[in-house]
This record gives C-alpha cells, structure tokens and sequence, in this order.
C-alpha cells in the first residue's frame, strides 16, 4: 500500500535534506521510497544501500537549479539491490574515476589511496566487471601520477598487511569523490554530478540484471506518470 502521507494529487518537490512528509518536498531517494510503494524514507529497501548513499550525496550537493535534472532517473533505482560487497567497490570506482580529473590536489590523494585499495579487492574477482573497474581505477590513477605516488608512499607507510575495502570505506571514497566535484573549481559541477549518478546507475543495472517486471505501474498511478514521463 502506498504511503497515506501522500496523496495523489501532491507532486513532492526535489530538494536537499530529509523531509519529513512529501507535502515538504522529498529527496531523491525518499522519492524512490515512494514509487516502490515503501514507507516514506531516504533509505528504502528498494535500492542497493551504497548506490543510495550516492544518490543522497548527488542530491544534496546538486544546486537548487540543477537538481531537477534528477527527476527522470528516480525511477530507475527502483529495484536495484544486490548483496555482493563486488558493487560496493564498483561503485566507489566509479565515484573517483569521476571526481579525480578535476578534485582539488588534497582530495585527489584520497582518492588514489580509496583506487589503490580498491584495486587489491578486485584482484581477488575474476567477472567482467571487476575487469572493467580495475581497467577504470588505473585509466584514472594514469590521469594524476603525483597524486598515485603519494597514495602509493601513504599505503606503503601506514598500511598494515594487505589492505581490505569495507561497505563503510566505499562510501567515504564516495562522499569524498561527490564533496570533490561540489566544491571544484569548474563550470559544469551540475552536470558532472548528474552524470556521475546516472553511470552508478547504469552500472549497478549492469551489475544486478535489470528487473524482470517494472516495479512502477503509471497507467495506475498518477504521480509515477508523472514522473516518468
């Protein structure tokens, strides 16, 4: 059953934060809360849990005049959930592969050190995908050697044993990497944002196989039509 809190003639609007009813706007997720039918919440069980942590980021660090170029993806997280820690790491890839080329230097080099780590988790995955991540963490560490160097130096000093990626290291590299595009020097911080969320959920369909049946029924519900359309 759908959220009572919202009815169908209330549109939310996206904006930044947690709302605590649709009639005060809605984040991205909590939108997607709805379109699956949850209960209204900025963490839904619809959604891979890291893929989430990006959309609230992207949302919220999104301008008030960009953020509308959100709407038409929200849809597409309906659904998208796996338990593999492999999208973890395939996410937080993606995340730098983005924020690398125009991050400010400080920030470059956390970056490189969540690649590098990254890197040794999908040393131990044999699928196209971890090839395909690994190919992208490297194509990027190539774009700012002095930045690699010194993730490399920093691993080597402090690192003990092998180094290991957890749920809770991706989503740093994640935040780190969406607080880097955010806070960059360059015009078109919007559009990168977006188009950073849009490849993280195209590669999350990829990774988890695109849902058999759409989770959203428009012909029935208007504000999915909406929406979708």
């Amino acid at each position: 059953m759908r959220n009572a809190q919202l009815e169908p003639d209330v549109v939310p609007i996206l904006s930044a934060g947690k709302h605590r009813s649709p009639r005060r706007g809605a984040c991205f997720m909590e939108f997607a809360s709805y379109l699956a039918g949850e209960r209204w919440s900025d963490h839904p069980a619809c959604t891979h849990g890291t893929l989430a942590h990006l959309a609230r980021l992207v949302n919220d660090r999104t301008s008030d005049s960009g953020r509308a170029r959100l709407t038409a993806l929200i849809p597409s997280v309906v659904g998208l959930t796996s338990d593999d820690p492999e999208l973890d790491v395939l996410l937080a890839v993606r995340a730098a592969h983005a924020a690398l080329p125009v991050a400010a230097e400080e920030r470059q080099r956390s970056q490189a050190v969540g690649l590098r780590v990254a890197l040794v988790a999908l040393a131990d995955r044999d699928d196209e995908f971890a090839a395909e991540a690994s190919e992208l963490a490297e194509s990027a560490l190539r774009a700012v050697p002095a930045a690699d160097a010194w993730a490399i130096r920093f691993i080597d000093e402090v690192g003990r044993g092998r180094p290991r990626t957890s749920v809770k290291q991706c989503r740093d590299v994640i935040t780190g990497a969406v607080d880097g595009i955010a806070t960059a020097a360059v015009p078109d911080r919007d559009s990168r944002l977006v188009a950073l969320l849009s490849a993280a959920i195209a590669d999350t369909e990829r990774f988890v196989g695109a849902p058999e049946e759409a989770p959203l029924h428009a012909e029935r519900d208007p504000i999915a039509a909406r929406v979708t359309s």
